[in-house]
């Protein structure tokens, strides 16, 4: 029988360098898409497929991260006595109930798989999913809740993947598949960051994971690998060669880089324009915007 997986790992420890000045003083994941956080997107992912044990590993300069979860006793009462009750329940939604939050902290950037690991006394013996923050899914069906689903009648180990041009490859853990049942792709080996003429296939991981406790004792052991990191990528794929089973999911979506400034404007224009109370305005200003450019060309 398939254990339930209940707990989330979150590695929030990064620098956020792309983003200065702007991170110098906040943590990246606290950046807003819209008006929510980066944080919040993924928060809200994990809380519709069910986890209920939030793992955030974290670094110095993390306070506002952490402070965002906690109650804000102050700003509500104003809001309760000026009658904004819809911001009211926006405000608590945000809110986590004590102790439904872990931190740990990763003191080296030893990559994602040490970060992985650096949470391993909270996960214990349970299988646990991942979620990387600066991978913002706009789906109707919440792309963890999708791989939850396969979960259940697949069990293993599961990485959210997507097709991405070979020439990106290199940027990308990249499986190699051994068989497609619909969405699920099982998997007979992963290549970290593979240039484009090693790429066994263009199908590449993206930032949500599905693991077996497992792959805690085979970050136990791992050296560094690309980068001079401990990749994740590697340890997943020690089960592979451990015999256990490994599948892609092609989750149904639009993946957004926000690590990346670009990225991070291309889903604030796609965020934004599914707003109704911004849609029209936004939208009105983006044809100004194009229309002023053509004439300029």
């Amino acid at each position: 029988m398939k254990s339930k997986v209940t707990k989330a790992i979150f590695p929030v420890a990064g620098l956020g360098t792309r983003f200065l000045p702007a991170t110098k003083s906040i943590p990246k994941e606290i950046l807003t898409l819209v008006d929510r956080p980066l944080i919040q997107y993924a928060i809200d992912e994990a809380r519709a497929a069910g986890i209920r044990e939030f793992i955030f590993v974290t670094s110095r300069g993390k306070s506002a991260l952490e402070d965002y979860f906690d109650d804000a006793p102050e700003l509500e009462a104003a809001l309760r006595e000026k009658n904004k009750d819809d911001l009211l329940q926006e405000l608590k939604a945000t809110n986590m109930e004590s102790g439904a939050i872990a931190y740990v902290r990763q003191n080296k950037p030893l990559g994602l798989g040490h970060a992985v690991w650096c949470a391993r006394r909270l996960v214990h013996n349970e299988p646990f999913a991942v979620i990387l923050t600066d991978d913002v899914i706009a789906s109707e069906k919440p792309c963890l809740q999708q791989m939850m689903e396969a979960y259940d009648e697949t069990g293993g180990n599961i990485v959210a993947a997507m097709e991405v041009p070979k020439e990106k490859t290199s940027s990308y853990g990249v499986l190699d598949c051994e068989s497609e049942d619909g969405a699920t792709v099982k998997v007979k080996g992963m290549v970290e960051k593979p240039a484009p003429e090693d790429a066994p296939s263009n199908l590449a991981v993206i930032g949500r994971y599905i693991l077996t406790p497992k792959i805690m004792q085979n970050l136990n052991t791992l050296k560094s690998g690309a980068g001079g990191e401990i990749q994740l990528t590697d340890a997943i794929a020690q089960e592979i060669s451990d015999g256990n089973p490994v599948y892609g999911y092609r989750f149904r979506g639009q993946r957004y880089d926000c690590g990346t400034k670009a990225g991070f404007l291309q889903a604030t224009v796609a965020f934004g324009l599914q707003r109704p109370d911004l849609r029209d305005e936004f939208s009105e200003y983006l044809t100004d915007i194009m229309s002023m450019r053509a004439a300029a060309e």
